[in-house]
């Protein structure tokens, strides 16, 4: 298979360069909120029909993550292209007779997944490309399995920043990803309310530990197979899991 991603990790001058287009693009959005209406659309994701729903295809080209905080950083970028992808599509086949409230709620969520997209773009540069996304094994035409696949999207990608900010060695990065965990758990407690209204799901025992309190935290060897299915390209994350070791 073609590697389109297999770089070692960046120099001294390449991170520094690169932490430095983070932190600015971060306060700008933080201050403005100006990437939601910078984001073109040479920015957002590629989706593509690949064998029907549930339909077996072929393995993409690999894409290789690096070391370290630019490994997490480009495993949080795939992430977030993920999430905005999918909810790029939920307002482009919306199911039928959703709801106002419905819309207003997947064009908050939408809008802050691509800022999210951003944010890591500008982080890790040419490290992890544009992904493809296949989402044909999600009926887009049912409300509830829309809900379904957001809520597996929001759990896996809070337990995933759960799960890599003990990596973090970079002490702004470490920040920045607490910041966007937060926004991220919102999400996932609005959608577990609307799958489960009146009930403790939103924050209740499948997803805080009983011991702790806290949100389950996933490891990127358990994230990246489930976040697979739906990524065209095949992900290579060896190298980073080796030096997280």
């Amino acid at each position: 298979m073609e590697n389109v991603t297999n770089r070692p990790e960046t120099t001294t001058s390449e991170a520094a360069a690169s932490r430095r287009s983070f932190l600015r693009v971060a306060g700008a959005a933080a201050v403005t909120g100006g990437l939601l209406t910078a984001c073109s659309n040479a920015d957002q994701t590629s989706v593509v029909p690949a064998g029907g729903a549930g339909g077996a295809r072929a393995a993409g080209p690999t894409v290789s993550l690096p070391t370290g905080d630019n490994g997490i950083l480009g495993f949080a970028y795939v992430l977030e292209q993920l999430e905005a992808a999918f909810y790029e599509m939920v307002l482009a086949k919306p199911y039928p007779n959703m709801s106002a409230a419905d819309q207003t709620l997947w064009t908050d969520i939408r809008g802050h997944e691509i800022i999210h997209r951003a944010l890591f773009k500008a982080a890790v540069g040419a490290l992890v490309p544009q992904l493809t996304f296949d989402f044909s094994s999600i009926d887009f035409n049912s409300r509830a399995a829309v809900l379904i696949a957001a809520e597996t999207f929001e759990k896996v990608g809070v337990g995933a920043y759960n799960g890599a900010g003990k990596y973090i060695k970079n002490a702004d990065y470490l920040t920045l990803a607490g910041k966007i965990v937060s926004v991220e758990t919102r999400h996932h407690s609005i959608l577990r309310e609307l799958q489960y209204p009146y009930s403790d799901a939103f924050a209740g025992p499948t997803i805080v530990t009983s011991d702790t309190g806290l949100h389950l935290a996933y490891e990127p060897t358990y994230v990246l197979p489930i976040a697979q299915k739906y990524i065209f390209e095949t992900i290579d994350a060896s190298a980073l899991v080796a030096s997280l070791a």
